[in-house]
């Protein structure tokens, strides 16, 4: 019995141990879970209140995002960095841009709740004219 115990002295052990890989897994997790919500990218707006539910969503493709600032300013998630703010008609050539190489994107406007009506609906039509069928308006639940 002492001969069995010297070989096996002398053999490298070909095992893993995955223990620390996953606590540092859940480590990640953890710091993942926490930050997400945190990374909400776009442009600060106060969003009206409405006690709907959410609409389901037709495609699986991300929607082209237009947000309205409480001066008026237009940001578009396209084309940019999201947080500049850009003019109407740069808006409308992105908007057509993106429609042309995929025409079932779907088009949200944020708007902030302090806006004049007049310049939402502005926005609206300017979005009609390039071709938006159909646009999503973007509010919080209460």
């Amino acid at each position: 019995m002492p001969r069995s115990r010297r070989r096996n002295k002398g053999r490298l052990v070909s095992e893993i141990n995955v223990v620390p890989y996953i606590d540092v897994m859940l480590v990640l997790l953890v710091i993942f879970m926490v930050t997400a919500p945190m990374l909400t990218p776009g442009v600060p707006i106060n969003l009206p209140e409405a006690a709907t539910e959410p609409l389901p969503s037709e495609a699986d493709e991300e929607p082209l995002v237009i947000s309205m600032n409480d001066a008026g300013q237009l940001f578009i998630n396209v084309g940019g960095d999201g947080e500049t703010p850009v003019n109407l008609g740069t808006v409308k050539d992105r908007v057509m841009k993106v429609l042309a190489a995929k025409p079932r994107t779907p088009v949200q406007l944020r708007g902030d709740t302090t806006l004049n009506y007049g310049t939402v609906m502005e926005v609206m039509g300017a979005l009609q004219e390039v071709g938006v069928t159909s646009i999503g308006l973007v509010a919080e639940t209460p």
